[in-house]
């Protein structure tokens, strides 16, 4: 077991972090004032801040220092440095991201004037400190298209027509349900209705995800739009997304409609082009209908479609993963995801079979590095960027866009620097409060809706009301 006192300072969440990140479960005792790592080696740390804001990590055992030489940062990111340097040192691991281990890192590298800046100061590899820059830049720029007076919209739909080994988001899969997603469509038609008189702010952006939104039949599909678009002022000017996700829940009918309401960008998500592993992820497709629901979608008009992938599954391997990428630049749809496999908290897979440090499926780094230099190449470039607790092989999520053609509502999302209003089970509403003398930073209050849909079902006007009160409306 590995021990790693802390002296000086309480940033147990910067200690916890950098120890997750190298040997997964820790556990804290914050009365004795120590964090340890079960599966590492048995050495005792210590982790110092001393008075002029210096860290350095001392090796128990022997009385080896570790220590950054050079300008301290803030506290809670410089005990994170000092000891990466010393487990970097200790295990002969080195983390794509370095020392940076929060899931926002292009806000710090918004901070810097250069990649390179950003890599010395943090560890950052050089590829990802080039891609962390680059993507910063962008995001910065795409959130300055959505006014910090705007309010952006969440509509959520938790179901999804069978439920992938991988994922643990959907509350139910339809398949225990199928009597219930009528009484889902109104309970968000009734949210709605009991919200929508008392908003005056401009709708910047609009986002229906899930879960499969498209999983409703056409009826209750083409009702909850005609409900949004009826009861909200969506102008001609908002950015309207709509996650089909799956092309089994997709029809003509349903793309129609859509279309009929002027909505231009849709998501059609493979999560990967093999039909073996499509099969034993629990997805109800093949590759094949995948191309049909695209080229039907392009026929009917829509303008951008992004598409998923997830590097690093399991039943595949990092070439297997870098032939999707190939395949999708060959449809060549607007915008393509690269996600990386992470451990969500109740999917099956187990924790072991996601981050698979003895690489079974092959080097994943390098296939997502591979895949985006693809990307690239084919005139793809990066326009948001995050990273999630417990993802193998250290890596991130990264959307990719070609020409002007990022989505606006995931650049606000994921900044915390704009408002978000969510209607639906598992919703996240929040409110960003611009700080004095910073742009780039906010402080976020939230206000959660309940996960479980049925519950949601019960109690829509109260989650209503709860959000008028949160926004003050």
């Amino acid at each position: 077991m590995l021990k790693v006192i802390l002296k000086g300072h309480d940033c147990y969440y910067g200690i916890a972090d950098i120890l997750r990140m190298f040997f997964g479960e820790i556990s804290e005792d914050r009365e004795k004032g120590f964090v340890t790592a079960s599966d590492a080696p048995d050495i005792t740390l210590i982790n110092t801040v001393e008075d002029d804001g210096s860290s350095f990590t001392e090796v128990m055992q022997n009385a080896k220092r570790y220590v950054f030489d050079g300008v301290p940062l803030e506290a809670g990111r410089e005990v994170r440095r000092s000891l990466y340097i010393a487990l970097s040192d200790i295990t002969g691991t080195e983390l794509p991201w370095g020392c940076l281990s929060g899931i926002r890192p292009t806000l710090v590298a918004s901070e810097e004037d250069s990649a390179e800046e950003l890599a010395k100061k943090y560890l950052v590899r050089e590829d990802k400190a080039a891609l962390g820059f680059e993507t910063s830049r962008e995001e910065m720029r795409l959130l300055g298209l959505v006014p910090h007076d705007d309010l952006n919209i969440y509509v959520g739909v938790p179901f999804c027509p069978s439920r992938c080994s991988y994922c643990s988001f959907i509350s139910e899969d339809i398949s225990h349900h199928l009597g219930r997603l009528g009484e889902y469509e109104a309970a968000i038609e009734k949210e709605i209705r009991a919200l929508a008189p008392h908003i005056d702010r401009r709708i910047s952006t609009l986002y229906m995800g899930g879960g499969t939104p498209t999983v409703f039949s056409d009826e209750q599909f083409a009702r909850l739009l005609d409900c949004i678009y009826s009861e909200l002022k969506i102008d001609p000017g908002c950015e309207v997304t709509v996650e089909a996700g799956r092309p089994d829940t997709i029809t003509g009918y349903k793309l129609d409609v859509m279309r009929s309401h002027n909505i231009g960008r849709i998501c059609i998500n493979p999560q990967t082009m093999r039909n073996e592993t499509l099969a034993k992820l629990g997805r109800l497709h093949t590759s094949e209908d995948i191309v049909r629901t695209y080229e039907l979608a392009g026929e009917k008009g829509f303008e951008v479609i992004n598409m998923d992938l997830i590097a690093g599954l399991p039943h595949e391997t990092g070439d297997d993963f870098v032939d999707s990428v190939s395949k999708l630049i060959k449809l060549g749809p607007g915008n393509i995801t690269v996600h990386t496999l992470y451990k969500k908290r109740r999917a099956a897979l187990s924790k072991a079979t996601v981050l698979d440090r003895e690489e079974s499926r092959g080097d994943i780094d390098a296939a997502v590095r591979e895949g985006y230099r693809l990307l690239y190449e084919a005139g793809y470039h990066p326009y948001y960027l995050y990273r999630q607790k417990d993802t193998g092989h250290g890596l991130e999520n990264t959307g990719f866009a070609k020409g002007d053609t990022g989505c606006l509502y995931n650049v606000a999302m994921m900044s915390d620097a704009r408002d978000i209003l969510s209607f639906g089970a598992g919703g996240m509403s929040k409110r960003c409060f611009e700080q004095a003398g910073s742009a780039s930073k906010h402080r976020v209050e939230r206000c959660p809706t309940v996960k479980d849909a049925l519950t949601y079902i019960r109690g829509s006007i109260e989650a209503a009301e709860r959000k008028r009160a949160f926004f003050e409306l």
